[in-house]
């Protein structure tokens, strides 16, 4: 196991934050979908967690058949998908409880996540420090204005260094904008990932390791970006809007919506674990050094433009 902690900064508030997140999974989900492939929601509902109190359980299939890169393409069954449980008691979250972010036909791969959020610019040591970590891991800052991101993904609009918020009237980010950026808000995302096959546990572990961190960056960078469209919005308003495009996205890949209603939800064991602000971002193209170069594959275009309650199930009708 491979077990590495991310802290990612936001010009944001917490509590702002948590709007957005919601917000960014929706759209971006969205997004990445179409027909047989994308984010199918299987739940979505209310749960009551004795320690952390009141929260929300969703249960995700990525269906990424298509999107795999080519090499990863040729050892992987024609029907591939990753489920991911979450749950969210924001300002804390948990992504997987050990066996529930998985490949659809690999049992011995894994990944957890474990998330805490506060107001500060990253500074907090060892938040997670507790009886389930053994020794140090390895910590990283992510940098979402001035840290490289695969350049498919590169859209100018959403650049932390050209955008700038009408609304909160915050960017442009410039060099060193951690230190003086006021409010400012870090993600602290502590990320294990196992594959229990012997002769390629290490290097595998390290190229999901490189995904995530991909995946980490656009997702906070979207979110800052779009910032102007759910600013404002309230925690009725972001569901709603959530639960508007779950249906709009699950009936684009061929689905039925789930109901969202309350039921009891077995608590994950303690493992670590994942959040649920993670977007689900396509898989790297790039192959690790132990496997065949991918062929060269088309770069997606920009991205659509801002969803809108009403658009997104005619949209869905029309496709």
């Amino acid at each position: 196991m491979l077990i590495k902690e991310y802290r990612i900064c936001m010009p944001l508030t917490t509590e702002e934050y948590r709007v957005g997140q919601l917000y960014t999974i929706s759209k971006h989900s969205h997004q990445e979908s179409e027909k047989g492939e994308g984010v199918e929601v299987v739940k979505n509902e209310p749960h009551e967690d004795p320690i952390h109190g009141p929260g929300q359980f969703t249960e995700k299939r990525v269906h990424l058949s298509s999107k795999l890169p080519s090499w990863a393409r040729a050892v992987t069954p024609r029907i591939f998908y990753i489920t991911e449980k979450a749950w969210n008691y924001y300002p804390y979250t948990i992504t997987a409880d050990g066996r529930s972010l998985q490949c659809s036909f690999l049992p011995k791969f894994s990944i957890y996540i474990e998330t805490k959020y506060e107001d500060n610019c990253g500074d907090s040591e060892n938040i997670f420090r507790s009886d389930k970590i053994l020794g140090d891991h390895e910590v990283s800052f992510l940098d979402i204005a001035f840290d490289e991101i695969p350049e498919r993904y590169y859209r100018s609009l959403e650049d932390p260094r050209f955008f700038s918020s009408a609304k909160t009237g915050r960017g442009p980010l410039r060099e060193g904008w951690r230190q003086h950026t006021k409010p400012i808000m870090c993600s602290y995302k502590l990320v294990s990932v196992k594959f229990e096959v012997w002769g390629l546990q290490t290097r595998v572990e390290q190229f999901v390791h490189k995904v995530i961190r991909d995946i980490l960056l656009i997702g906070h960078r979207q979110a800052f970006a779009w910032v102007d469209e759910w600013c404002g919005m309230t925690m009725e308003e972001v569901r709603r809007y959530e639960r508007e495009t779950q249906e709009a996205t699950n009936e684009l890949i061929g689905l039925v919506a789930p109901a969202i209603s309350v039921s009891e939800v077995g608590q994950p064991t303690a493992t670590h674990s994942a959040p649920a602000s993670a977007p689900s971002t396509p898989l790297s193209d790039e192959a690790p050094d132990f496997l065949a170069p991918p062929k060269t594959r088309p770069r997606k275009k920009s991205a659509p433009e801002t969803l809108t309650l009403p658009a997104l199930r005619e949209r869905a009708s029309a496709e």
